[in-house]
């Protein structure tokens, strides 16, 4: 699964909805091997193995990662 970008898919619940985050690489490797990948304002940040697996990691000292619940490569 090697895509120059994903979709991200979080929800915090069956009542809440879902939020989409469009990540693309940043050249570096995650705890894992895996290339990182972030969103434009670099809050968001994943590790996405070429198995489609997601480790979102934490951009600041207080952020406590999200849950993803879907990963879609995007063209």
């Amino acid at each position: 699964m090697s895509s120059q970008r994903y979709e991200l898919m979080f929800s915090e619940g069956p009542e809440a909805g879902e939020d989409v985050v469009v990540v693309a690489p940043t050249g570096q490797t995650g705890p894992g091997g895996h290339p990182v990948y972030e969103d434009a304002t670099g809050i968001v940040r994943a590790e996405i193995s070429d198995q489609g697996e997601v480790r979102v990691l934490a951009s600041g000292g207080a952020q406590s990662p999200a849950r993803v619940v879907g990963v879609k490569a995007l063209p």
